[in-house]
C-alpha cells in the first residue's frame, strides 16, 4: 500500500510569486491596472506631443479642428494618422482573438506583450526625438503612432478578450454609468439594485485608477520626460507574466 507524501506549502519567493500571479490574474486587478496605464499614457502623449490623445479618438477629432483653424505652426499630421493606426491595430487584435477562439489558449498574454512592445517603442522613439519642437517632426509622429497603436490594443482587449468587464479607456461612458446608478439607488427607482451596486464596485475603482494614472503621468513626465513610460511598461509586463 503506497504512502502519500506531504508537500509543504510554498515559502519565501515562491509564495510571493504565487500571490502576485493570483492578484494580477483577477479581472478587477487587470481592469484597474489597465485603467491606470491608459490615463498615464494618454496624458503623457498629450503633454509631450502637442495635444495628441493616444487613447481617445474623439479627442483627436477635436484637436484636428483646433489645429486646422488655430495656430499656423500647430501640426495636425499625427491626429490625421491616428485614426487609421487605431483602426488597423483594433483589426489586428480581432484577427488574433479569432485565431485563438478555436484553441484553449487565451490571447491576453500575447496582446499585453504586443502592447508592452509598442509602449517601449513609444518611449524609445520619444527619447530619440528630443527636443520635440514641432508636432509634425517625423520622430514625434512615429512615437505618437506607436502610443496610439498600444492604446488601441487595450481598447480592443476590453471589447474582445475581457468582454463584460468595465472599459479601461472610455471614462465618459463610465462616469455616466456611475452617475446613473447612484441616482437610481438614491431615488429608490432602481429595477435591479444588486446589479447597480455590482457595477459601481467595478466602475468606480477603474475610473479612480484612470484619474490617478493621468495625474501621475503628468507629474512624472515633467520630472523624467519620456522615461516616465517605464512605469506602465513594467505594469504591463507584470500583467502579461501573470496571465500566461
Amino acid at each position: 500500500m503506497g504512502t502519500s507524501r506531504h508537500i509543504p506549502p510554498p515559502t519565501g519567493s515562491a509564495a510571493l510569486t504565487r500571490a502576485w500571479v493570483r492578484h494580477f490574474s483577477k479581472p478587477a486587478a487587470i481592469g484597474i491596472t489597465l485603467a491606470f496605464v491608459a490615463g498615464y499614457v494618454d496624458v503623457t502623449g498629450f503633454v509631450a506631443l502637442f495635444g495628441l490623445f493616444t487613447a481617445h479618438m474623439t479627442g483627436n477629432f477635436v484637436m484636428i479642428g483646433v489645429k486646422m483653424f488655430g495656430s499656423a505652426d500647430a501640426g495636425v499630421l499625427a491626429e490625421l494618422l491616428a485614426l487609421p493606426v487605431f483602426v488597423g491595430s483594433v483589426a489586428m487584435v480581432k484577427v488574433i482573438v479569432q485565431r485563438f477562439s478555436n484553441t484553449r489558449r487565451n490571447p491576453l498574454r500575447l496582446l499585453l506583450t504586443l502592447q508592452t512592445i509598442l509602449l517601449l517603442g513609444f518611449m524609445i522613439i520619444g527619447l530619440a526625438a528630443q527636443p520635440i519642437v514641432s508636432a509634425d517632426a517625423p520622430l514625434a509622429v512615429l512615437s505618437g503612432m506607436l502610443g496610439v497603436a498600444a492604446l488601441a490594443i487595450q481598447n480592443a482587449i476590453g471589447r474582445l478578450d475581457l468582454s463584460g468587464t468595465t472599459p479601461t479607456t472610455l471614462m465618459t461612458g463610465n462616469t455616466a454609468q456611475i452617475v446613473t446608478d447612484i441616482v437610481e439607488l438614491a431615488s429608490g427607482h432602481c429595477d435591479d439594485g444588486k446589479a447597480a451596486k455590482a457595477r459601481l464596485r467595478k466602475t468606480i475603482p477603474v475610473l479612480s485608477a484612470f484619474v490617478a494614472g493621468a495625474v501621475s503621468g503628468c507629474f512624472v513626465y515633467h520630472c523624467a520626460g519620456f522615461l516616465c513610460v517605464l512605469l506602465p511598461v513594467v505594469l504591463l509586463m507584470a500583467l502579461a507574466s501573470a496571465n500566461a
